[in-house]
């Protein structure tokens, strides 16, 4: 029987049931945040509800499209794939539409489209085609520098436009390099920087410093005092004061006035309840007025009112808090939860190693979002604005997520044809 006869049975249905259950829920919910009682039909194609009912069923199309592709398409075009996504980077670029700020779309009429959100599986297929292909592991310089370029060359691209927090979510790939071998020192020594960073910015450099040498001389005590133990500490330690002293540099010249302001909120220097800090303070008032139970579905003042700010995108979870409470966001995350354990799982159960690292760099990236999208709501990330897949309104993310999710679907259908 051929494998289009035999993809109903294939199928990992219960990822096919999370994704459904997740956009269904993203759909009311984004119809609760930006309800309007002249226009009541969540149907309604002049509202954003109606609007996002479109995306969900060209998505559902786009995931039968993949589905009915052959499977050894995505990893023999993977790299046109990544190209031709690049290009459209470069192209962004020069003759993208700016919105709020970000140089990223691509407008035609009242259609938006936004390449930097395909540039997430288009990097993925790029990296599982890589390291299938090698058959390595992340244990030469080669093979740590290139995968670098392959995650690091659209990040910077997206950078460009402006959209810092769409090009931070390729720092997650750093879980599919792990997993392909990478040194868990790397990701300590990743750790370290973020805490000598924050620390840097609370309590100033030389305080950091100071306490980096302090550190550096306990160490001296406890290590063997050979020449090579002494040179690495001493390297390590210059690297360190280095890197502290480049921090303010950083911030100063490359960030936004904007987002100094919400770095320094969320660290607590200062107090910007009308600015920066708006947005975060309304969600969170938002989530903790919606108690145990939630204020019931179309009840939320919070968000009957427009109190907070891009509600039914980057904000949307905080709409789940007040008209469900603290059920019903439960209930979000552990489906969350349910679908980065399911990928993983299925991930860990191929035959090819193609689809294997695609389906790490798939929880990779959901990953990001989620637990970036839903720590900005409640104000334990700087707000960076990248979307709850498959929960956000959006048509460019839905797409996006969606074709990311079902090519890994698609991968796992051919699993059982391999030998």
């Amino acid at each position: 029987m051929s494998e289009r006869n035999n993809i109903l049975n294939e199928i990992d249905w219960k990822l096919v049931a999370l994704y459904l259950l997740l956009i269904s829920m993203g759909w009311i919910n984004i119809y609760a945040a930006v309800y309007n009682e002249d226009h009541s039909s969540i149907i309604d194609l002049s509202q954003s509800y109606g609007r996002q009912m479109i995306w969900i069923v060209t998505s559902l199309f786009l995931g039968l499209v993949v589905l009915l592709t052959d499977a050894r398409f995505f990893s023999t075009f993977a790299y046109l794939i990544y190209g031709i996504i690049i290009l459209l980077l470069l192209a962004v670029l020069a003759f993208g539409t700016e919105i709020s700020g970000s140089k990223s779309w691509f407008q035609i009429g009242d259609f938006a489209i936004q390449p930097s959100e395909f540039g997430k599986f288009a990097t993925t297929l790029a990296l599982a085609k890589f390291f299938s292909g090698q058959h390595i592991n992340v244990k030469t310089f080669r093979t740590r520098f290139i995968p670098l370029v392959i995650i690091g060359l659209p990040a910077l691209l997206i950078l460009l436009q402006n959209d810092t927090g769409s090009a931070l979510v390729y720092s997650g790939f750093i879980l599919v390099l792990y997993r392909m071998g990478l040194s868990g020192n790397f990701l300590l020594a990743g750790v370290m920087f973020i805490i000598m960073a924050l620390s840097t910015l609370m309590v100033g450099y030389i305080y950091v410093a100071i306490a980096l040498v302090i550190l550096a001389s306990l160490l001296l005590l406890i290590i063997k005092r050979n020449r090579r133990n002494i040179v690495n500490l001493a390297a390590l330690l210059m690297l360190g004061i280095g890197f502290v002293f480049s921090v303010n540099y950083a911030v100063d010249n490359f960030l936004g006035a904007h987002q100094k302001t919400r770095i320094n909120v969320l660290l607590g220097k200062e107090l910007d309840l009308r600015g920066a800090g708006y947005n975060v303070n309304q969600s969170k008032i938002a989530i903790g007025s919606g108690g145990f139970a939630g204020k019931g579905f179309l009840k939320g003042t919070q968000t009957k009112y427009n109190f907070v700010p891009e509600q039914s995108t980057d904000f949307i979870f905080c709409t789940v808090g007040e008209e469900w409470g603290f059920l019903g966001s439960m209930v979000v995350v552990v489906l969350f939860i349910l679908l980065l354990i399911r990928v993983i799982i299925v991930a860990e159960r191929q035959r090819s190693d193609f689809s294997r690292i695609y389906g790490y760099g798939v929880a990779s990236v959901l990953f990001f979002h989620f637990a970036i999208n839903i720590g900005m709501t409640i104000g334990l990330v700087p707000v960076i604005g990248i979307p709850l897949p498959f929960f956000s309104y959006g048509g460019s993310s839905l797409w996006s997520f969606t074709i990311l999710l079902f090519i890994f679907i698609k991968q796992d259908v051919r699993r059982n044809a391999l030998l």
